[in-house]
């Protein structure tokens, strides 16, 4: 099949602008390539005051880039991660020797570093550094105008950055710095390396601040762009041959960037496979191993106290949990060793927030934390020894599979054989260990999520927290990976918490389901306590179940949403109470039923679902808020019943179980 591309014709009265704009950047240009006297440019080139000229050019550009890196980068990151006052003064700072007049900076640069500037004096007195009429000077003079490229650039591509990965990073047990030269430096290089290509190349075509601050002195500040202004006057002929060397260089910065310098990074996209292209289809998961690795962990690292970043970290040990989380959670969390919690609650429920309170990574709530005998609230999130999964996985695009599974163990100084033998057992167990050497981008989500949960089993963690670790998974290897996650959870000396939005997860996998509302305990139970008596009514719907509140009254319970439902069991008048009735106890009929039941309604069939080798069928009602019935295919062939058709429901008093709120 054929693609067409639509074409629009743009209006003229902005296409004829725009075309002599293009003519107004582009005449310059051919004038220069028109009168350049191809005959003489080698010899214009190779004269021994340009060949001068531009050994210091690419001296002083060099080290303007230098002295631009080391003070730019960090200046970059500190205006795309802290915020702080007068931030956008420091911006205005950056941004300002791009629109100031070079002329005008360079007289600035004498005013504060000049022989009677400023600081110059003292430079002079104390260190002996006159930087006017000095190649210095003209290397400072240099790195004033190009340094706001390299600022502008690396703050873009930082802004554009993901902070889980450096988060997640620092969970793993990595220090700032490290996490800083090991992340966030490989994921923005090509910001990076675009903004230091542009500052180089401005650097090298500087004129204004170098002649104002540094003067023209052949052979010590005299830059090529000097050497131009001096040919000018004498020899005109030459001036444009150096030109033409300038426009060339920088013609190919630009042609070599490609416009990248503004984009920002696209982390998900940065390793492409062999072909490539990005796996879409999750593999069939691997054969799950018959015993277990000699090399993987039994659980968190011991020790009473928690160990400094860098320092290896032996497995073994139980640790139970305590913490008072304050702010916009507001809840007491205690849980011996060994114990899962499964954390739900509906969006905004605040499941997340407790989840990054933990690891001391946000200001809306905060955690008193005490893992074993340990208070950690005082540490940072990289020595708190509380490995984290997001729900993106956050997977370090630069590293392999592998590398990124072993990147918490080496944090920890483990031995580089040892960690990838350690993290090889832990992709083997989660069933990816043949895509150990693959990127990121060449995994499917079920691979990626899979070893996003092998790099925080294998930091050896005392708590381990779990951001939906399931949910990008089918249900074949959802189910395997559950197993392997069940078999190690049952060994695991610390306290692990699942966020999770699948009953089957949280029944499977938990000891306790931690139920959340606006960031508060609505239900802290065993799962079977829970299924039987959710106390919310989002939970019995994450449960199948129909849920409505409402008021007991004498004849029966007043449903808030309207309707009045009667029940088997009576509670004092005026009680809030949650009317719990599965699916499986409605019953669906064509037409007005006869008998027993106390609660019949009349409604539409609005949806059908398939729900394992049984059909779920969504009826709105007239007189009662929306009912899900739970029936067989053979009866809803019986009984003809597609969307829209016309049915009634009913549910037996016995069938409706109350929970007190």
């Amino acid at each position: 099949m054929s693609t067409f591309r639509t074409r629009t014709r743009p209006p003229v009265t902005l296409a004829l602008p725009a075309l002599v704009a293009v003519a107004f950047l582009l005449l310059p240009l051919i004038g220069i390539l028109t009168r350049t006297q191809w005959g003489e440019l080698t010899a214009h080139l190779t004269s021994p005051g340009v060949l001068q000229a531009l050994r210091l050019s690419l001296v002083v550009s060099l080290w303007a880039l230098g002295l631009s890196l080391v003070l730019g980068v960090p200046l970059a990151w500190l205006l795309a991660r802290v915020d702080f006052k007068g931030k956008a003064l420091v911006r205005s700072l950056v941004l300002l020797p791009m629109v100031l007049p070079p002329t005008v900076g360079g007289v600035a640069l004498l005013l504060g570093f000049g022989r009677r500037g400023l600081i110059g004096p003292w430079l002079e007195g104390t260190f002996g550094i006159v930087l006017p009429f000095h190649t210095s000077g003209a290397v400072l003079a240099a790195t004033f105008v190009a340094m706001p490229f390299l600022v502008i650039s690396l703050e873009g591509a930082l802004g554009g950055l993901k902070q889980s990965y450096e988060e997640t990073a620092a969970s793993l047990g990595a220090p700032p710095v490290r996490v800083f030269f090991t992340v966030t430096l490989p994921m923005v290089a090509p910001g990076l390396i675009a903004g230091a290509a542009l500052t180089w190349a401005r650097a090298l075509g500087e004129f204004g601040a170098t002649i104002t601050f540094a003067g023209n002195l052949p052979g010590t500040t005299q830059t090529l762009p000097l050497q131009v202004y001096l040919l000018l006057q004498d020899r005109p002929e030459a001036a444009t041959s150096v030109s033409l060397l300038l426009l060339a260089i920088a013609m190919a910065v630009l042609i070599a960037l490609r416009g990248r310098w503004t984009s920002t990074p696209t982390p998900a996209a940065d390793s492409a496979g062999p072909a490539g292209s990005r796996v879409t289809a999750d593999e069939p998961a691997a054969p799950a191993p018959t015993a277990e690795p000699a090399a993987a962990p039994a659980g968190a690292p011991a020790g009473q106290s928690a160990e400094p970043a860098g320092e290896p970290v032996p497995a073994g040990g139980h640790w139970r949990l305590h913490a008072s989380v304050t702010g916009f959670n507001q809840l007491t969390l205690e849980a011996e060793p060994g114990t899962t919690i499964a954390v739900v609650g509906e969006n905004g429920a605040g499941k997340t927030t407790l989840l990054r309170a933990l690891l001391g990574l946000t200001p809306r709530a905060r955690a008193e934390l005490r893992l074993g005998d340990t208070d950690v609230t005082a540490l940072p999130p990289h020595q708190r020894q509380v490995a984290w999964v997001p729900q993106d996985g956050a997977l370090f695009p630069h590293l392999s599979a592998l590398a990124n599974t072993a990147y918490g163990l080496r944090a920890r100084r483990v031995p580089r054989a040892e960690a990838r033998r350690e993290a090889q057992a832990w992709l083997d167990r989660l069933g990816v260990g043949h895509l150990a050497q693959r990127k990121p981008a060449q995994l499917s989500g079920g691979q990626a999520q899979r070893v996003a949960l092998a790099r925080a089993l294998a930091a050896r963690p005392r708590l381990l927290l779990l951001d939906e670790p399931l949910a990008a998974l089918d249900q074949t290897t959802r189910a395997h990976v559950r197993h392997t996650l069940r078999t190690h959870l049952a060994g695991f000396g610390g306290v692990c918490l699942i966020v999770t939005h699948d009953p089957v997860e949280a029944v499977s996998l938990a000891d306790r389901v931690l139920v959340l509302a606006d960031g508060r305990t609505l239900q802290d139970a065993p799962p079977a306590e829970v299924s039987r008596h959710p106390r919310s009514p989002w939970v019995a719907r994450m449960l199948g179940r129909n849920a409505w509140p409402g008021t007991a009254s004498a004849d029966g319970l007043a449903l808030d949403a309207g309707g009045r439902l009667v029940v088997a069991e009576k509670l004092p008048e005026g009680a809030q109470a949650l009317a719990i009735i599965a699916p499986e106890a409605v019953s669906v009929h064509r037409k007005q039923p006869t008998g027993s039941p106390r609660n019949v309604w009349q409604g539409t069939v609005r949806e059908i679902t398939a729900v394992g080798s049984r059909l779920r069928v969504l009826v709105s009602s007239y007189g009662a808020p929306d009912l899900v019935a739970e029936i067989t295919p053979e009866a809803a062939a019986e009984l003809a019943i597609v969307d829209g058709s016309e049915v009634w429901t009913s549910v037996k008093a016995t069938e409706v179980t109350l929970v007190r709120l």
